[in-house]
């Protein structure tokens, strides 16, 4: 049996409850960005514009959550994207109330800390040195570039071909990207929400294009750089590596020339003259 159908009045008046509702919704997301009425006010609102509203879709008003952390709440309590704020039950209540606690911590404590520098200048040894400690973790960057002798993969790089690499972008997959020395690189968002959620300094060790645009994207972001004791020291160390071919490691020594008049882009410089050193000044701008 098909519903009965609505007159032109009664479909006239439908819409424009349908533009209230949505008006109305509007103006909430916008009071929760501005700090106007707390999140879980909402829970207790029996209007039906707002009970209908998805929680996803408030999630993301909150300041400092977003798309990708709320995705990453709805998965870690294990609600549903497609629940209503109607329908939200106690239980689950508890929980966002726990992710929540989870968030103001990390902002007590943890930074967001990114580590660039031309290649060979000993990026990767340094931040290696912070691997294990349980303030830190070290962001895995997916990479289409061949895997190298002793690499691991999930360990050194997430190694991914360029398809899969395409995808991940399109998708949005990405903190940040770039093509670095006939490679593409990039850093996985919700890793990285994920240990911030968790209160960890988090150490994004990656090139200078890639570093602008988390300055860009993350405004409380920490940019270090780190410099070679000289352009000679930096040198012997590409050439002696012999993980490149001559011609792979003259293009890195001639990019490096341009990324070192960089320096001055960054919030903190640190010269590499000794690793244990370059360390402990890393350690000392996350706990500062």
């Amino acid at each position: 049996m098909l519903p009965p159908r609505l007159s032109r009045r009664s479909r006239r008046k439908a819409g424009q409850r349908a533009v209230a509702a949505r008006q109305e919704r509007a103006k909430v997301k916008e009071q929760i960005t501005k700090g106007e009425i707390f999140f879980f006010d909402l829970f207790v609102d029996d209007r039906k514009s707002i009970t209908r509203m998805k929680l996803v879709d408030l999630l993301q008003s909150v300041p400092g959550i977003g798309q990708s952390r709320a995705e990453i709440i709805l998965e870690r309590t294990g609600i549903s994207p497609s629940r209503r704020i109607g329908g939200v039950g106690h239980r689950q209540l508890e929980l966002l109330r726990q992710e929540f606690l989870l968030i103001k911590n990390s902002r007590k404590s943890g930074k967001l800390l990114v580590v660039s520098g031309p290649s060979g200048v000993g990026k990767s040894t340094i931040t290696n040195k912070l691997r294990g400690d349980e303030r830190f973790w070290i962001s895995i960057s997916a990479t289409t570039r061949k895997m190298r002798t002793g690499e691991v993969d999930g360990v050194d790089y997430h190694f991914v071909s360029d398809e899969q690499f395409e995808q991940m972008v399109k998708q949005d997959e990405f903190l940040e990207w770039a093509n670095f020395a006939g490679a593409k690189y990039g850093t996985p968002k919700k890793a990285v929400d994920e240990a911030l959620l968790a209160g960890k300094n988090v150490i994004l060790e990656i090139e200078l294009n890639g570093a602008r645009q988390v300055r860009k994207n993350s405004k409380n972001a920490i940019l270090v750089f780190i410099e070679p004791p000289s352009w000679e020291e930096l040198t012997t160390r590409l050439v002696n590596r012999g993980t490149e071919s001559q011609h792979s490691t003259q293009t890195r020594l001639d990019r490096a020339r341009e990324e070192l008049k960089a320096a001055t882009e960054f919030d903190h410089v640190v010269v590499n003259h000794q690793v244990e050193q370059s360390v402990e000044e890393l350690v000392s701008l996350a706990l500062r």
